[in-house]
């Protein structure tokens, strides 16, 4: 959200109040407040009739300095809040320097928040003792929009040739200069500026990130209000940000998700191939068995079925009953899958079709979202006369969680949990009285929250799995998620990918997505080109929207390269479940940019149609029809994991390479253990 017109003006409608000087500070023992007005006070009637802007710095973790700017504190703290694990930190406050120069610093482990106590609103956040970013005299302000209500905002510096990062899933260029980016979850496909899964958290290329502690929707203009600065703003009386500290890209996220969490430890079996049912194409139990077997009559082994949401009835999701029309048994099709060695997953979302036998059910006991008028909320968009299931209520989580419990009994070992991104924010009631702005994006963290600690009691720690659409901040806790609808070409496969290094760069171990694309048929060599992606990514799923994705529907060759892909992920299985554990301890992504793993050379800091797997592989899939790709190898000596071409590099350097569709841009580390399992 832009409040200037320009370098000097403000926008109609909109006044802008700043602090102008540092009047007071108040040292405690875990924290430091400064008492900022918004003009400089020269004489005591100076005092009346103006705001004051307190700014308060506390360490909830060494190496973290979290910030609260408000203006009214008595202000309700809104819900919900995301979960962030504290650890005992006790900060070190010093005061230094004599006159226009005394300064206040407070520190955190290796990171220090620099307050300038004369002259203009001035901080520093150094790492080490040098500076990574600034709040200068025009970064913090107080606005109050005509029509919309106050905001508070943020402005931190951007040096020359900073990059930033992140943000969560993003479509758009890979590096976020200079655009506005709004976190606010959509249904919006993978071709606009909306995202499933808003995060408000950056990366700097400069060796810090900072987090927005706010639910809501939280506002970003990097490089774009201001291009030397990243502006954040959010509506109310107070904003709350953390900086992290680290020096390298993957340290500032080991910090950050030692704090918002980090994934579990996923089984082996969710690393293979998923194959769907598609979403809206005729199927039951035979055609069912007739992909599986199909598929393992041509040797491409197979990990996951997945059922879309047509094995329940049509105009009845969710009520999760199998359709008896094409699934008179499902327990003994499960059995059948099981004994062909596969994992069972199914289709689930939270909203509730007045024709489910659950919505009266859900209605009477209270357990779906209200109006202000005490009505149930209800829409015709997705489901006829839906209802929502209101997760702030310990009551209809366990009611919810309860009907899954049959599928588990049934035999199902995983769901997908789709959607939860179109959640009402106007003229409703939370049952734990949640402010309905912030609820919006958070609804998507309790759906996933619900079912995966379901999954975790029932299949035991280390087999729970999801296939998920929406998140927000923390939700990499609860993988997998996939990168949603999108259309079956190579710009798609584009799109996908750096929606994906998004992601990744914002905390999340863990992506995936359909191969082959999920609107519309794609071309097969398109197919066969996503197939290596795919299988090349960390979780891998043949999924569409109006018809299968089973190879042998597009051509024989691409049955051969589904089963070379398949099998060398099968080879590569060590080394991805190594990544895994280090994702989990670590919280480094398992399929990362380049830019994060080679934050030193700046070839790599905005390339985004290739990408590290681990950190020993490097994979640029072929996104043109002519089977060219270029790719980047960073110093140092790679063999490709195919056809054994060695470069050799002192600085890094550029390839123009024709592949055809048994292969891609796929080299490893000379000497690395994954080079010598692959080719011995």
């Amino acid at each position: 959200m832009k409040f200037t017109d320009g370098y000097w003006l403000v926008r109609d409608g909109v006044t802008l109040q700043r602090p102008a000087e540092v009047h007071d500070i108040e040292v405690r023992e875990d924290s430091l407040r400064v008492f900022a007005p918004v003009t400089r006070i020269t004489s005591r009637g100076d005092t009346l009739n103006k705001p004051v802007i307190t700014v308060t710095f506390t360490a909830p973790r060494a190496d973290v300095i979290a910030v609260e700017i408000e203006h009214f504190a008595g202000a309700r703290q809104s819900l919900p809040r995301f979960d962030l694990a504290a650890e005992a930190t006790a900060p070190v406050i010093e005061r230094a320097g004599e006159g226009e120069g005394e300064t206040v610093t407070f520190t955190s482990g290796r990171l220090a928040a620099r307050v300038a106590l004369h002259g203009p609103w001035h901080v520093d956040y150094l790492w080490d003792g040098d500076v990574l970013t600034s709040s200068t005299a025009r970064s913090v302000g107080y606005a109050q929009v005509e029509g919309e209500g106050p905001y508070v905002l943020e402005q931190l510096s951007l040096g020359v040739g900073e990059s930033i990062y992140g943000l969560g899933e993003r479509f758009g260029a890979f590096v976020k200069n200079g655009q506005s980016v709004d976190i606010w979850n959509a249904d919006g496909g993978t071709s606009s500026e909306q995202a499933y899964k808003n995060i408000p958290f950056y990366l700097s290329s400069r060796g810090y990130g900072v987090l927005v502690d706010d639910a809501g929707p939280v506002s970003f203009e990097v490089g774009s209000e201001n291009v030397t600065a990243t502006q954040f703003s959010v509506p109310g009386e107070r904003l709350r940000y953390e900086v992290y500290g680290g020096g390298a890209p993957l340290e500032v996220l080991d910090r950050y998700t030692a704090r918002s969490g980090r994934p579990p430890q996923l089984p082996e079996w969710s690393f293979g191939l998923w194959l769907s049912t598609s979403f809206t194409t005729e199927y039951d139990e035979d055609t069912v068995l007739s992909f599986v077997d199909g598929m393992a009559e041509r040797g491409i082994p197979l990990s996951v079925f997945h059922f879309d949401c047509f094995w329940m009835r049509g105009f009845h999701w969710s009520d999760f009953v199998w359709d008896p029309a094409t699934f008179p048994d499902p327990r003994g099709l499960i059995a059948k899958l099981h004994e062909r060695g596969l994992k069972v997953c199914v289709w689930i979302n939270p909203y509730i079709a007045q024709r489910s036998h659950l919505f009266a059910e859900g209605a009477e006991q209270g357990h779906l979202v209200r109006t202000v008028d005490g009505d149930v909320w209800q829409s015709d968009l997705w489901q006829a006369g839906m209802g929502l299931v209101d997760f702030t209520s310990k009551e209809a989580t366990a009611w919810f969680t309860g009907k899954l419990e049959a599928l588990l009994d049934d035999g199902v070992d995983a769901f997908k949990t789709d959607f939860g991104e179109r959640i009402p924010h106007e003229g409703i009631v939370w049952a734990d009285g949640s402010d309905p702005l912030r609820e919006h994006n958070f609804y998507t963290q309790r759906y996933n929250q619900a079912v995966f600690e379901l999954l975790e009691r029932r299949r035991g720690e280390g087999e729970a799995v999801l296939f998920a659409r929406s998140a927000t901040a923390g939700g990499q806790r609860f993988p997998i998620h996939w990168g949603g609808d999108c259309e079956s070409t190579y710009e798609a496969m584009a799109q996908s990918l750096r929606g994906g290094l998004s992601l990744t760069s914002s905390g999340f171990g863990f992506w995936s997505h359909d191969i082959g694309g999920f609107e519309g048929t794609p071309d097969p060599t398109v197919f066969k080109r996503w197939i290596a992606f795919g299988l090349l990514s960390t979780h891998s799923r043949l999924h569409g929207s109006n018809s299968y994705r089973v190879p042998w529907l597009f051509d024989e060759e691409a049955v051969e390269v589904m089963r070379e892909f398949t099998r060398l992920k099968q080879t590569l299985m060590p080394y991805l479940l190594a990544t895994a554990e280090n994702t989990a301890r670590t919280g480094h992504p398992a399929m990362r940019s380049m830019a994060l793993q080679f934050p030193e050379d700046p070839a790599a800091r905005t390339l985004d149609m290739q990408y590290m797997l681990g950190s020993d592989i490097l994979v640029a899939p072929v996104l043109q029809p002519s089977g060219e790709v270029d790719v980047y190898l960073p110093a140092g000596r790679w063999v490709h994991l195919l056809d054994g071409e060695e470069v050799e590099t002192a600085t890094g350097t550029f390839l123009r390479r024709r592949y055809d569709v048994h292969s891609l841009g796929l080299f490893a580390r000379a000497g690395s253990e994954v080079l010598a399992q692959v080719r011995g």
